[in-house]
């Protein structure tokens, strides 16, 4: 069995690769992240194509890492026959995309079995392959994909397999390059070249940023390469995982796609990169996140494409087992049709804080930004599906007015210290309106906490985001007695769920993982709380949670200690790097807030 935390990723800004602890490429879509995959092994069985490279008597790595401050994988295998080392990397997008291998010997003489199993359309298609020179094309509707090798391959079982032997001072490589198919076949690529290419690329990037010191410089720093990873170069947009359907409760239905860039992302992100100062990525982002949004504001989503693309409909694939047998597979998310009223909040929160950055002209956009403050007066009262996407009926969720009050007070402060236009003193009654009625019906006396919705007794990890967005102190009484109640009730070996699943009404059945971003909220909300040794603990045991290369996924089983959902995923992440600074620097910082870490040279 292939945990998800079994997984490392590589990546060339414009898709990703997940190969496992065996040598295997289980997943990877050509040419974007949300294309089609050609090794959904992930999902299903090995006919779904994959790409083991591994010696000969299999089994797992006896270790793997990150090459220092890289996206270069190098996983290695002492066996009884030798030492061997399999270099993994994608360069930085050029004209066509690579994946490379390098079969490295270390010392003895290790045999060695590769098998590439290509299929496309999310393993539906068998491609035509045959034999160029001394290339192999595989070619199947608009696909091409080509592998460049010295070592001996031949066709078996409707796969190419390699069998050789590496010897101390050996360096195989292997190069798979896809193009679309109607394009000449693209020029062969020097392995040994790229990879130099590849590591320099990285390690001038990690080192563009500001430097970074103490003890939780490293996970930072592999947090951040992770999602510099997950972005889409052509455009800035930063997906939240590279995976589909990786099940937040095994043999679950909870499975969705989550290669597309979500709004609710904005803040955290732009506070993240800034902090490290990768401001051309924030910037970037910035861009991506304003051509995403216009438009008609009423149309609003709470995720796009990674180009902006509006329309994704959600489909399922029944050829697929699912990953562990959890089905469904799908792909599209119906999520984004619905209304999330928080949205309009991340939304005007972020480019609050790219003006507080002065990443951006402080006019810039100012009019689009009128335009959705102007919708969501009309409609902060309605009911919506809320942060977590519920799919039963909608409701006064308060996470989702906090949210409304925060656009709001974004767009006055905006007014008012950058001298903007618009009809401020409206917008401060709005905001006074929207605060008032939060802290009536959204807060429950005899709880002593805030509830997941009007009316509701539920509890809701979301309440956490009131002292980060502003909308209280984070020592105000009641953040305190919400941050007890959730400590007390809605977490599982302290790591904190979302919200009660049996208690909602979306129609799936209940039971999930501990949500990791809910318990970086926790750290954030326990330090301003001024708690710091509660926060230094928790926030300690989630990097504990990380994989043997530093990876996140979406969520934690307690019980079975693995990690559940799409992997790697940004949502965990950034709120990482966000929590880790503010621990560093000791001091609480709200979202609306550059932070400013401490700068010392490496």
């Amino acid at each position: 069995m292939t945990r998800i935390e079994d997984y490392a990723m590589l990546g060339d800004l414009h898709t990703a690769a997940l190969v496992s602890n065996t040598g295997s490429v289980d997943w990877l879509c050509f040419p974007r992240f949300d294309s089609p995959a050609c090794f959904a092994a992930l999902v299903d069985t090995p006919d779904a194509g994959r790409w083991l490279l591994a010696p000969a008597a299999g089994g797992t790595c006896s270790s793997r890492r990150y090459r220092d401050d890289t996206l270069v994988l190098e996983t290695e295998w002492i066996t009884p026959e030798g030492h061997v080392r399999v270099v993994d990397f994608m360069p930085p997008r050029g004209h066509a995309a690579d994946l490379i291998r390098i079969v490295e010997g270390i010392s003895g003489a290790v045999p060695m079995f590769g098998e590439l199993r290509l299929r496309f359309d999310y393993g539906r298609v068998m491609p035509w392959v045959r034999r160029r020179g001394h290339r192999i094309e595989a070619v199947a509707g608009p696909d091409a994909v080509w592998l460049s090798t010295p070592a001996p391959t031949e066709g078996r079982e409707w796969s190419t397999v390699s069998e050789f032997t590496v010897r101390a001072g050996d360096r195989v490589p292997f190069v798979l390059t896809w193009a679309p198919s109607h394009h000449p076949a693209p020029a062969i690529v020097d392995a040994e070249n790229a990879l130099l290419d590849t590591v320099s690329f990285w390690e001038s990037w990690s080192a563009s940023g500001t430097p970074l010191t103490g003890r939780y410089a490293e996970p930072v720093r592999r947090s951040l390469i992770t999602l510099k990873a997950l972005t889409y170069a052509p455009t800035g947009g930063i997906v939240a995982a590279p995976t589909t359907s990786l099940p937040e409760k095994i043999g679950g239905p909870r499975n969705w796609d989550y290669r597309y860039c979500w709004l609710r992302d904005a803040s955290y992100t732009l506070q993240a990169l800034l902090a490290a100062g990768y401001e051309a990525e924030a910037k970037a982002w910035r861009e991506w996140l304003l051509r995403a949004v216009a438009g008609d504001p009423a149309t609003l989503q709470i995720m796009y494409g990674v180009d902006g693309t509006r329309r994704l409909p959600e489909l399922e694939l029944p050829w697929l087992s699912g990953y562990e047998k959890s089905l469904p597979v799908r792909t599209g998310n119906a999520a984004a049709d619905q209304l999330q009223l928080d949205v309009w909040g991340e939304v005007l929160d972020a480019l609050h804080l790219a003006r507080q950055a002065s990443i951006g002209a402080q006019d810039s956009a100012w009019q689009l930004q009128v335009a959705l403050l102007d919708y969501l007066q009309g409609h902060w009262q309605d009911p919506d599906n809320g942060l977590w996407e519920m799919r039963g009926a909608r409701r006064h969720f308060t996470h989702s007015k906090v949210m409304a009050w925060v656009a709001a007070d974004r767009m006055v402060r905006g007014a008012r210290t950058r001298h903007l236009p618009g009809p401020v003193d409206q917008w401060e009654q709005l905001r006074d309106t929207i605060h008032a009625e939060v802290l009536v019906n959204g807060y429950n006396d005899q709880l002593g906490t805030f509830v997941q919705s009007y009316g509701s007794t539920a509890l809701d990890a979301s309440l956490l985001l009131i002292p980060r967005v502003g909308f209280l102190a984070p020592d105000d009484p009641r953040v305190i007695g919400t941050i007890d109640a959730i400590q007390r009730e809605l977490t599982q070996d302290g790591f904190v769920l979302r919200y009660h699943t049996q208690s909602s009404d979306d129609g799936l059945p209940a039971g999930e993982g501990v949500f990791l971003a809910c318990s970086f909220w926790l750290v954030d909300a326990l330090h301003g709380a001024g708690r710091q040794a509660q926060a230094t603990a928790l926030f300690d045991r989630l990097l504990a949670l990380s994989n043997d290369v530093g990876l996140l996924s979406e969520e934690w089983d307690p019980i079975a200690r693995r990690q559940l959902g799409n992997t790697p995923q940004a949502f965990s992440h950034f709120p990482l790097v966000v929590s880790a600074l503010q621990l560093h620097t000791g001091q609480p910082h709200r979202s609306d807030q550059p932070i400013r870490p401490p700068q010392h040279p490496r």
